[in-house]
Parts: structure tokens; C-alpha cells; sequence
């Protein structure tokens, strides 16, 4: 029964943050970041053998005034949806993430618009290939994934917590890059050309849909290119979000490297 409940779990809102990489990023973000923390839950047998990681949460607690509390670790796995937390366990508090605006987009910049992806794991994979690929920033509409804090920043390795983002709908993000004159790309198959085979050089924006759902109609619209990732055998499946979204992020870095 217990483990049904926290399958639940893995799927609503959470700001519980589990492990220390997810704590370490969110207290080491730069990116315009307002979350808070407000007590962090050590295993008390972690105060032997993990000194440098209480020494360092010792220190941003009396910096940031957040509480740093050492329990039972039976009460950390019961707060907990995974079990890779490590004896650590954040409460934190919302991300308010601002609305997309033209001056908050880079003149040069590589961004990416994420609609419709369907799970917080797949969404998070999704980021952390984003964030190591040096996107500048994530545009995301006004439902998102971000709700489920916890799970993504675990599944992201503390990436969403890292990165830029911002929420516009469809027709904004367009607008938006359209005046910035940035080159719109969206990921599909008809009337498309191949990553591998074309130039996009920066500023780009990369539309990434999810498996089922895919990309709206409004986004394909708009696009100047449809994109596609051309397969090493006949295969008529799709890649996953993630899978998809890092093969494009990384071919377009491997395109601009120079210039990043």
C-alpha cells in the first residue's frame, strides 16, 4: 500500500527536495532563482560519516536562516518518494517563474520552448540534457511540469533548479523571438529537413514536443524549419523527449561551438 501511495506522489505538486544534489543546486543556482528553503531534515548518522556536506548546509542555514534539523532516518524514507535521498530532505518553497518578455531574451542565445511533455522524469531527463548542452534558457507554458519540483530536480539532477526559465503560450514564445530575430525550429517529420544535414546558426529557438501529444498546431505555424533526427536503421518509432531533445540541443551546439 505504501508503495502505491508514493507512486501517487510521483505525479503531484511536491517541494520536497531529496538528496544533496538537488539541495546543492538549488543553494548554489544564479539564474534568477527565488525559491526558498525553509528546514532541511538530516539523518542523524550522517553527522559521521558525511561531515563536509553538514558542515556545508551548516553554513547556508545560518546564511539563508533556514532551519537544519537531524532525525530519525525512518522519517526522512517516509517523507520521501525515491530512496537514493542519502539522509537528506529539503521543505522548500515556490519558484515563481517570470513571464517570457523580449528583454529577457539574449541576443545570440539558443533557447528551447518544451510543450506537452507527458511525465515530471521525462521532463527533468529533458532539462538536464538542456542545461549541459549550455541552452541559455527554458520557455515553458503556464501548465508545466515545474509544480512537481522534487521529482524533477532529483530527475534532473538539479538542473531545473540551474537553468533559466520562463512561461509564455505558444503565440508569445513566436512573438517573442520572431522580434529578437531568432530562427524558430520545431521537431516533427512532414515537410522537414534533417539536423544532421542544415545549418542553424544562432540565435535559435528549439521547439521540443512530448511523445504523444507532440507540438501545437499554433507553434508549427510559426516555425521557419521543421527538424528532424534521421535514424542508423528503418525504425518507425519515436525517441523519447528527452532522447530527441538531447540529440538536436547537442547537434546545434556542436554547430555553434565557436561562437558560444
Amino acid at each position: 500500500m505504501k508503495k502505491a501511495i508514493k507512486e501517487e506522489q510521483k505525479f503531484s505538486d511536491s517541494n520536497i527536495f531529496e538528496g544533496m544534489t538537488s539541495i546543492s543546486a538549488l543553494l548554489n543556482s544564479n539564474c534568477g532563482n527565488d525559491r526558498t528553503i525553509e528546514r532541511i531534515l538530516v539523518d542523524r548518522k550522517n553527522q559521521k560519516t558525511k561531515a563536509p556536506q553538514i558542515s556545508f548546509l551548516s553554513a547556508k542555514a545560518k546564511e539563508r536562516g533556514f532551519a537544519l534539523e537531524f532525525v530519525d532516518g525512518s522519517e526522512i524514507d517516509a517523507l520521501s518518494i525515491g530512496s537514493t535521498h542519502g539522509g537528506f530532505l529539503a521543505f522548500c518553497g515556490e519558484r515563481h517563474l517570470p513571464a517570457l518578455t523580449v528583454e529577457a531574451i539574449k541576443k545570440d542565445g539558443f533557447y528551447v520552448f518544451l510543450e506537452g511533455i507527458e511525465d515530471p522524469y521525462n521532463f527533468g531527463y529533458t532539462v538536464r540534457s538542456l542545461y549541459a548542452a549550455g541552452v541559455d534558457g527554458i520557455i515553458l507554458p503556464e501548465r508545466n511540469w515545474m509544480s512537481a519540483a522534487g521529482v524533477v530536480a532529483r530527475a534532473s539532477a538539479g538542473c531545473s533548479e540551474l537553468i533559466p526559465m520562463m512561461v509564455a503560450n505558444a503565440e508569445e514564445v513566436a512573438a517573442c523571438f520572431s522580434k529578437c530575430g531568432y530562427t524558430i525550429l520545431c521537431s516533427g517529420i512532414r515537410d522537414s529537413v534533417s539536423i544532421f544535414d542544415t545549418d542553424f546558426p544562432l540565435p535559435v529557438l528549439l521547439v521540443i514536443g512530448g511523445e504523444k501529444r507532440g507540438i501545437s498546431r499554433k507553434m508549427l505555424e510559426k516555425a521557419d524549419q521543421i527538424v528532424r533526427i534521421d535514424y542508423g536503421r528503418n525504425f518507425k518509432g519515436s525517441l523519447s523527449a528527452a532522447s530527441a531533445a538531447t540529440v538536436m540541443a547537442f547537434e546545434i551546439l556542436r554547430q555553434n561551438r565557436k561562437s558560444k
